[in-house]
């Protein structure tokens, strides 16, 4: 495998030569900058990323579905062709994930020397189960580009525990698919990365959509919550952890979110806040936002996206102090611990609502089992998202198949 990997990184690093973009110096995101809020964009593409580039942003993230979305456009069908040489000797399947895992690095590679900064790169959705994959494949992206790379790894219970080695053998980490405070309390604790991460505009959506409330606030409320629990953690640890407001929807969470330490923006949101919003930023990370929940949301959970109980910190003070082995091993102590609801156990039929629904879950399936403590409307939301990665990922395989088989 030690010479299959050097082929690859080989492979991944031929013939780049990417136009080196000197983003120019902004008073807008200069402003935003100062309340100490690190600017990152949330894209794939070269095109945008470049359109919106500046000198006070520092990094770009792309995800399972972001990179899909530049496979599709057919740009690397013919390094997919030739990687089919480099993996000649693998399984079918083996195949198709090792030319994903050169697809994420070569485009990621492309993106940090095009721009200069960090770029996070997701893992294959089929790793999120099995520690040793997560091991093995977040080591040779950080062996690719380790000034560069982030590697992001999902809320798993087996992620909770190879995100905790990775970082140990010196790999940065962004732990990704995190919808609440608790989620990262937790996820501080015991993987200690360098990012944790909110993706603020789902929650609003999860509320809206199912009649639970108007939506507003909720987002921004999570945010500030993790926000502060994660920087109170990291004033204790010897390890620093900062948290990301992912994936911003809308341009006025640029004001309502400034302090937070990292913005993902997807370009649209920045050029439109760029060109709505005045510039004049201050911190607002001890806000204490309003949520609207309605009458017949009163056992929907919906403050377990902000507040964080004792359970889940004795559950992560545990964890910590002993990793377990196994996610297994993890999962049992979470139910030993009374945060059942964070690792719920699913039937066969629940996981396909989670994959038919969608990135936001319909509450209705899920009602019963809220107010019976055995999942929660965070865990239902990550528990989608990466759903949603892996229709993605398939895609992205299904491509690669389609040309080297």
């Amino acid at each position: 495998m030690a010479d299959l990997s050097t082929r690859i990184s080989d492979f991944v690093w031929k013939n780049l030569n990417e136009k080196h973009v000197t983003g120019k110096s902004d008073p807008f995101w200069e402003s935003l900058h100062n309340t100490g809020t690190e600017l990152w964009l949330d894209t794939g593409d070269m095109d945008e990323a470049e359109a919106n580039w500046s000198s006070e942003m520092a990094a770009l993230t792309t995800n399972n579905s972001l990179l899909n979305n530049e496979i599709q456009k057919g740009i690397y069908d013919v390094f997919i062709s030739e990687a089919k040489g480099v993996v000649r000797d693998l399984s079918p399947d083996d195949r198709v994930k090792e030319i994903a895992f050169i697809l994420n690095a070569r485009h990621a590679l492309r993106l940090a020397l095009k721009f200069g900064g960090y770029v996070s790169v997701e893992l294959h959705t089929d790793t999120a189960h099995d520690i040793k994959a997560i091991q093995s494949y977040g080591k040779r992206f950080h062996d690719i580009c380790p000034e560069q790379f982030i590697v992001k790894v999902p809320f798993t219970a087996e992620g909770l525990i190879g995100a905790r080695l990775l970082k140990d053998s010196g790999v940065k980490i962004n732990f990704t698919l995190g919808f609440s405070a608790r989620e990262n309390v937790l996820v501080t604790k015991v993987s200690r990365p360098d990012y944790v991460n909110v993706f603020l505009g789902r929650i609003g959506a999860y509320i809206i959509n199912n009649k639970l409330g108007d939506g507003s606030g909720a987002g921004e409320k999570a945010v500030i919550s993790s926000q502060n629990w994660v920087t109170g953690l990291s004033a204790e640890n010897p390890w620093q952890t900062k948290q990301i407001a992912a994936s911003l929807r809308s341009y006025n969470q640029l004001e309502l979110l400034a302090g937070t330490d990292v913005f993902t923006m997807p370009p649209k949101v920045a050029a439109a806040g760029r060109k709505e919003l005045s510039g004049k930023f201050s911190s607002r990370i001890h806000e204490n936002y309003d949520v609207n929940i309605f009458d017949n949301a009163k056992d929907a959970h919906i403050e377990k996206f902000w507040e964080v109980d004792n359970k889940v910190i004795k559950l992560g003070d545990r964890l910590a102090v002993k990793l377990p082995a196994t996610g297994s091993e993890l999962i049992h102590i979470a139910y030993d611990e009374g945060c059942e609801d964070m690792f719920p156990s699913l039937t066969k039929e629940e996981k396909g609502f989670i994959a038919s629904d969608g990135k936001i879950p319909l509450h209705s399936r899920w009602e019963k089992k809220i107010s019976e403590g055995k999942i929660a409307p965070d865990t239902l939301l990550t528990l989608a998202g990466l759903a949603s990665f892996n229709a993605d990922q398939q895609m992205l395989d299904q491509r690669i198949r389609s040309i080297i088989e």
